[in-house]
C-alpha cells in the first residue's frame, strides 16, 4: 500500500513510523536467524564472534561427512514421498469436504487438521505406540506415513481455501456434456486449484524436511533424517558444521516461500481473470 498524495502530515510521519516499526519486528524476528549464516564460513573450530577469519571448511566437511550425506539422502527420500501422499490425500479430502454436507462435518476437519493442533510430542508418542502395533516402526514406510499425517492438515487447509472461489457449476456442465467424474476432477476442477495443492504440498515438504520430534519416536539409525543429525550435533558436539547446514536450510525455506508467493500471486490473476 502506498501513501496517498493528499494525505495530511498526521498522516504521513503515522505511514513511515508505522512501517519503520513493522520493519524493527521483522529485523528481530529473523536476527537469530541471520546470525547463523555468517558463523558457516567461519575458519575455527567453535561457534564464536568474531569469526577468526572465513573459509569454506564447514561445507566441505558436511559434503564429505558420510554421516551428513547419508542424513540428507534419507531425508531427500522421506520428504517428497510424504509429501505426494500429503498432496493427494489433502486434496481428495479438501475437495470432498467441500462439496458434501452431512452430519459430524466440523468433527471431520477438526480430525484432519488435529496434527497442527495437538502438542507434536504427544502425536510422535500416538504413532510409536500405533506403528509397533502395525510393525512400522524402525521402517521408511513408517516415517513417510508419520510425515503425510503431518502434511495432510496444510493441503486441506490450502486447496480449501482455493476452493472457495471454485465454480461448480463447471462441473456440472462437464458432467451434463458426458465427462465421468473422474475426468472432470482432471480437467476442470484440478487445473484451477493447482496453486493450492501445490503451496500445501510446499508447507508439507518444509514440515517433514524440518520435523525431528515425530522421526525421534519412529526412525531407526539407519534412517536418521537431516534434523535428527542437526540434533544430535547439537547435543554431542557443537561444531561450525551445524551452522553450514543449517544455512542450506535457511536457503531452501527461502526459495519456499518466494515459490508460495508467486503461487499465491498466480492465483490471485487466476481469480482476477474468472472474474472478469
Amino acid at each position: 500500500m502506498s501513501l496517498p498524495p493528499y494525505a495530511s502530515p498526521v498522516e504521513k510521519v503515522w505511514f513511515w513510523v508505522f512501517r519503520i516499526f513493522c520493519g524493527l519486528i521483522l529485523l528481530f524476528l529473523i536476527a537469530p536467524v541471520l546470525v547463523i549464516v555468517p558463523l558457516s564460513f567461519s575458519s575455527g573450530s567453535f561457534l564464536t564472534y568474531p569469526l577468526p577469519g572465513f573459509s569454506l571448511r564447514w561445507y566441505e566437511a558436511i559434503f564429505t561427512s558420510s554421516a551428513w550425506m547419508g542424513a540428507l539422502k534419507n531425508s531427500l527420500i522421506v520428504a517428497p514421498l510424504a509429501t505426494l501422499l500429503a498432496m493427494i490425500f489433502g486434496t481428495l479430502a479438501a475437495v470432498g469436504l467441500n462439496r458434501a454436507e452431512f452430519p459430524g462435518k466440523g468433527l471431520i476437519v477438526a480430525l484432519l487438521i488435529s496434527p497442527m493442533v495437538v502438542p507434536l510430542v504427544i502425536v510422535a508418542v500416538g504413532m510409536y505406540f500405533f506403528f509397533a502395533q502395525v510393525g512400522l516402526l524402525n521402517s521408511y514406510t513408517g516415517l513417510v506415513l508419520a510425515h503425510t499425517v503431518l502434511g495432510v492438515p496444510f493441503v486441506v487447509i490450502t486447496v480449501n481455501a482455493t476452493l472457495q472461489g471454485f465454480d461448480f457449476n463447471q462441473v456440472r456442465a462437464g458432467a451434463s456434456l458426458g465427462a465421468n467424474p473422474m475426468r472432470v476432477f482432471f480437467t476442470i476442477v484440478l487445473p484451477q486449484i493447482v496453486p493450492g495443492v501445490v503451496s500445501g504440498g510446499l508447507f508439507a515438504f518444509a514440515t517433514s524436511f524440518d520435523e525431528v520430534v515425530v522421526a525421534l519416536f519412529i526412525a531407526s539409525p539407519t534412517e536418521r533424517t537431516l534434523p535428527i543429525q542437526m540434533f544430535s550435533g547439537i547435543r554431542e558436539n557443537i561444531s561450525p558444521a551445524i551452522a553450514a547446514m543449517a544455512t542450506i536450510l535457511i536457503l531452501i525455506s527461502t526459495l519456499l516461500l518466494v515459490t508460495m508467493e508467486l503461487l499465491r500471486r498466480r492465483s490471485e490473476r487466476l481469480k482476477g481473470g474468472a472474474g472478469v
